[in-house]
Parts: C-alpha cells; structure tokens; sequence
C-alpha cells in the first residue's frame, strides 16, 4: 500500500491552475512557455497551444521564440475559440496574450475551473509602461506567476520595459529589435527625456 502526504494528494486533486509568464520583449516569456509545454507532451499529456491570428511575426501556425524554439499552434481572432478547442485537452498554452480582448480571463477561469492547466505568456506593459490589455487581471487570477526578465542593451542591468525606437503611437505595433529595444528603469527615463529634448 502506498501512503501519500496530504500536500501530494491536494496537488494531485487540483490539477485546474493557470500559470502566467510576464515581463517586457526579449525576456524568454514564449521559451518559458514552450519549455513547459514540451514537458506536459513528454510526460503524455494532451497539449493545445493558442496563438492570436495577427502574429505572424515567424509563421502563421507555430508559437516560436526568439532564439527559434517552435511549437505548433491554432491562430485564433477570439478567446472565446479557445474553449472550442480545449475539450479533452490536459493543457492550454496561450502566447502573447496581451493582444486577445478581456474576455481571455474569464476564458481561462472556466479552463481552470474544468481541471485543465492554462499556462499564458504576455507582455504585462506596452511601450509607454501601461499595464497591457488582459494581462493585469489574469496575473490578479493566477495561481503562479512569473516574471522574467530581459537585459538592458544601455547598461546591463534587468530590463523593466520594451522601449519602442520607432515612431509611431499605435499600442499595437509587432516588432522585433529593430522596433523595440529592453531597457532598465533608469535607461528608459533618460531615452523619454532624451525624446522629448529632441522635439
């Protein structure tokens, strides 16, 4: 007879979570999310990973890091598709979140509450350091949270933000480095200022 603790058998019972990945551009969000992934599908659980329809930034139907890690995944314009998809499915991934509509938290709420493992990755911030679409709530729902972290091209120290090197005003605006630069709060505050001097 195997005896488990009492921690082992809550955690066992409690297989609904959600888990978000946070942080600014080039921090490894979408690495972190795809690592868990693969570890879900070698241990022989049913993965789905979802992706919005208008990143298409390396394909059109896989989620793939900076450093080129892939996975294959399902575009999507709605959250609400997601739970048309998700049924006998161990484990939802969700990539760049911040661009679905608010509708994702309650989305990911009834995922959880159905057992199933919603692991999201987002940008918590835009380019101004705004708290970035659906991101905030689902960090208040979450059951674990992780903030990663790029490094500052000025100085080197941890980013706190994707400072946008272009001209434009519109928050939704993909990119990589020739768009986007992580910077430290120090840094970012001298390159508004600097911005702003040169007007």
């Amino acid at each position: 007879m195997v005896l488990f603790s009492e921690d082992h058998t809550l955690e066992t019972c409690r297989r609904g979570r959600i888990e978000v990945i946070c942080g600014s551009m080039f921090s490894g969000k979408t690495e972190e999310l795809i690592r868990r992934l693969k570890r879900a599908s070698f241990a022989k659980q049913r993965v789905e990973i979802f992706k919005p329809a208008i990143d298409t930034r390396y394909s059109n139907d896989e989620v793939i890091s900076h450093d080129r890690n892939s996975i294959q995944s399902t575009p999507i314009d709605s959250s609400a598709s997601i739970l048309l998809f998700s049924s006998e499915i161990d484990v939802v991934g969700i990539d760049e979140a911040q661009f679905f509509d608010e509708g994702l938290v309650n989305v990911c709420n009834e995922l959880a509450n159905r057992g199933i493992r919603v692991i999201i990755a987002g940008l918590d911030m835009d380019f101004k350091g705004i708290p970035f679409g659906p991101m905030p709530a689902l960090c208040a729902i979450a059951d674990e949270v992780t903030k990663v972290h790029a490094i500052c091209v000025r100085c080197g120290d941890l980013a706190y933000i994707s400072h946008r090197i272009i001209a434009s005003d519109k928050r939704v605006l993909l990119g990589e480095k020739e768009e986007y630069e992580p910077l430290c709060r120090c840094c970012y505050q001298k390159a508004i200022k600097q911005a702003e001097g040169s007007r």
